[in-house]
């Protein structure tokens, strides 16, 4: 489970907040959203990731609730991008490059369904562009069995507490950070040198 201490939480400072209107917004969700939000903040175009909830039914989640598994949510993340720069497709296959698609409800070492894979679509491009890519990840061979990735309508995404937002950034220390964000994020890096911004 991702977890901080109450001191982590209680130390975290707010996160300033961007104008992001102007910029296009995907959902997905994959695991831990330190991981995933960590990950995509390292993509060219990408302005900002916000970690939060969704999925689903119940109103302003907690992460004890969300954590806990007493929601029918999931840890998600929100990523504003410009599309002049990068598109929703890449979005997706740096999310599927960037975990085990093949992983029931989970990625290691954090499982349970508050932890499956779901790429959100807002519209009927967004549906097509998901379900093409996941048809051409079970196709290549990649993997001996099936993509487990949810592909839904996205309703509402529900943002997590300050002290969640940029937190492999601002916890380098944490012993989770340390032993899973950090190398799930440079496998990542290390696998999609090409998409990355020039600080990283």
């Amino acid at each position: 489970m991702c977890s901080s201490s109450p001191t982590a939480e209680a130390m975290a400072p707010a996160k300033e907040p961007k104008d992001l209107s102007n910029y296009s917004v995907a959902y997905f969700a994959s695991g831990c959203f330190w991981c995933v939000e960590a990950i995509y903040e390292s993509v060219r175009g990408v302005e900002e990731a916000i970690s939060g909830y969704s999925g689903g039914t119940e109103k302003n989640p907690t992460y004890r609730q969300v954590g806990g598994g007493s929601t029918s949510h999931a840890e998600a993340v929100a990523v504003y991008y410009d599309p002049e720069v990068v598109d929703f497709r890449t979005l997706v296959k740096v999310f599927y490059g960037s975990q085990d698609p093949t992983t029931v409800n989970g990625q290691h070492p954090d499982y349970g369904p508050q932890y499956r894979s779901i790429i959100f679509y807002a519209n009927a491009e967004e549906r097509t562009i998901a379900e093409e890519e996941k048809a051409a990840l079970e196709a290549s061979g990649l993997y001996s069995e099936p993509i487990a990735t949810e592909i839904t309508a996205f309703t509402k995404f529900w943002e997590a507490e300050d002290y969640h937002q940029d937190y492999e950034k601002l916890n380098p220390g944490n012993p989770y950070v340390q032993k899973v964000s950090i190398p799930r994020l440079k496998r990542f890096q290390q696998k999609f040198p090409e998409l990355l911004k020039e600080d990283h």
